[in-house]
C-alpha cells in the first residue's frame, strides 16, 4: 500500500472516530433511591453507621464517585428522625442487578457492616425500606453535583414526584421537561439540580422524579418565587400541549448527612 495512502486512510478512520464520539449523546444514566424507615434513634444510628462506614466507601471501590445520604429538613416535623434516602447513580440496570455480587466479593465492607448485615431478626436495624429505581432524563442524561457553597447543615436539598393521570399523560409532562424547555430553565435559574428522571420501578407510578438543591431554606424559597415570575415559565405552563399532565406533585425537603457526595 502506497505510504500516503495509508497515512490518509488512517487520518480518515481517526476522522470518523472522533465525529462519533463527538457526535453521540452521553448515555443515560439509572438512579436507585433507598428509603429507609426508621422506628428510632437506634435504628437511625445503626442504618447511618452502615451507610457512612461500610456502604458508601464500598460504591466507591467500586467506581460509583457520587453516593447522596439524605435525612429529612429539620422543619419536615412530620418525617424528621423516620426516613433516611440514599441516592446512588448507576451506568446501567447490569450495574444494579450485579451489585449484591459485588458487594459479597468486599471483605471491607462485610467487616465495616456486620451490625447491619448480620443483625438478628429480633434487633433489625430499620422497619423497612423501599427502592426506587429511575431512568435519566435525555435533557440530563448524567446526574451533577450541586455547586453550593453554604455549610451542609444548612442545605435543603428538594426531592420531587410529579404523578401522571396514565402513562400517556405521563409521557407528555416528560416531554415537557425534556423538549418544552423546563429543563434547561430550572438551569437558567440557578435551581442546581442533581438529576431528572423517569421512574422505572416504585410504589408511586406512571411519575418523574428530580432533586434540586440550595444554600437553605430561604435560598430555596427565593428562587421558587422567581421561577413563578419567570416569562418563560408563565409562556410555557399555558401551552395548550402541556395541559393537565400531572395528577399529584409532592414534595420531599432533605438534608445531606455530613458523609454525603452529593
Amino acid at each position: 500500500m502506497n505510504p500516503r495512502f495509508k497515512i490518509q486512510s488512517l487520518l480518515l478512520l481517526f476522522m470518523t472516530v472522533a465525529f462519533a464520539a463527538v457526535a453521540a449523546p452521553p448515555k443515560r444514566e439509572f438512579y436507585e433511591i433507598k428509603i429507609y424507615h426508621v422506628k428510632d434513634a437506634d435504628q437511625a444510628a445503626r442504618v447511618e453507621n452502615y451507610l457512612k462506614d461500610a456502604y458508601v466507601p464500598a460504591m466507591h471501590r467500586a467506581g460509583i464517585k457520587n453516593v447522596g445520604v439524605f435525612k429529612p429538613a429539620a422543619f419536615d416535623t412530620v418525617n424528621a428522625g423516620k426516613l433516611i434516602y440514599v441516592f446512588t447513580p448507576l451506568k446501567s440496570l447490569e450495574q444494579l442487578l450485579d451489585m449484591s455480587k459485588t458487594l459479597a466479593k468486599d471483605a471491607a465492607y462485610a467487616s465495616a457492616g456486620k451490625d447491619y448485615i448480620d443483625a438478628e431478626y429480633k434487633n433489625p436495624p430499620y422497619t423497612r425500606f423501599e427502592s426506587i429505581v429511575l431512568h435519566a432524563f435525555t435533557g440530563m442524561p448524567m446526574h451533577k453535583k450541586p455547586g453550593l457553597t453554604g455549610p451542609k447543615a444548612d442545605r435543603v436539598y428538594e426531592l420531587r414526584s410529579y404523578e401522571g393521570h396514565t402513562e400517556k399523560i405521563y409521557q407528555n409532562k416528560v416531554k415537557m421537561f425534556n423538549d418544552g424547555g423546563e429543563v434547561p430553565l430550572f438551569e437558567r435559574l440557578g435551581f442546581n439540580a442533581v438529576f431528572y428522571a423517569e421512574v422505572v420501578a416504585g410504589s408511586h407510578m406512571p411519575n418523574l422524579m428530580y432533586m434540586t438543591t440550595f444554600d437553605n431554606k430561604a435560598s430555596r424559597d427565593e428562587h421558587w418565587k422567581a421561577f413563578s415570575a419567570d416569562a418563560e415559565w408563565n409562556k410555557l405552563k399555558v401551552n395548550p400541549e402541556y395541559q393537565n399532565n400531572v395528577s399529584k406533585n409532592t414534595s420531599f425537603y432533605l438534608t445531606p448527612t455530613d458523609y454525603s457526595d452529593i
